[in-house]
């Protein structure tokens, strides 16, 4: 009799993804130009306006090129997760990395203005927690928003991120991190615990 390991969270998380038509993978280097692609769609230009992710009326500009993706991939202490639909189209991804006391850092969450709307963003969410806690052991997530993005910032509070009260500038004058359209920004922490 041969004993059939049990599945993981992140099995299982995979699983339900791939029942509604979508393959996970880690991000490699021949991925980067649909990544950021993917990255842009989402969050800059006219064509982000047609999901409600869109940055753009707040910071124009790149949200990421090529460089900046080979940076985030050779870091030692992240991961960046890529979902493909049926068709092989990256329509959603997410970056992740190591814990710091327990912390690990969510960030980069795109989903395709096409992909928005259908629990994608949730279940890669989900992924990600259970991703960080299997391989890091992590107890917490941790990220930053921008201040202006109230119905984002409403998406990860309804998926039980709350905010810690602590505020991060925004890098004014580099121009990696866009244009700014306006002068208040500022990024609202939010946390969640993982259980």
């Amino acid at each position: 009799m041969t004993a059939h390991p049990s599945a993981t969270l992140v099995d299982a998380h995979r699983q339900k993804l791939r029942a509604v038509g979508f393959e996970v993978t880690e991000l490699t280097s021949a991925d980067i130009p649909d990544y950021v692609e993917l990255v842009s769609s989402a969050y800059r230009g006219e064509g982000s306006k047609q999901g409600w992710t869109t940055e753009a009326d707040l910071l124009g500009g790149q949200r990421l090129d090529g460089p900046m993706a080979e940076d985030m991939l050779a870091e030692a202490d992240s991961q960046i997760l890529l979902a493909r639909d049926d068709q092989g189209r990256a329509v959603a991804s997410v970056y992740v990395r190591e814990p710091e006391d327990g912390a690990s850092y969510l960030g980069v969450l795109a989903v395709s203005p096409l992909g928005q709307g259908k629990g994608l963003g949730s279940l890669l969410i989900g992924l990600a927690e259970a991703w960080v806690a299997e391989h890091w052991g992590a107890t917490s997530m941790r990220m930053s928003v921008i201040n202006k993005r109230d119905e984002l910032i409403a998406y990860y509070e309804r998926r039980g991120y709350v905010r810690t009260g602590e505020i991060e500038p925004f890098p004014y004058g580099d121009e990696r991190f866009g244009l700014p359209k306006v002068d208040d920004l500022e990024f609202v922490l939010l946390a969640k615990p993982l259980s």
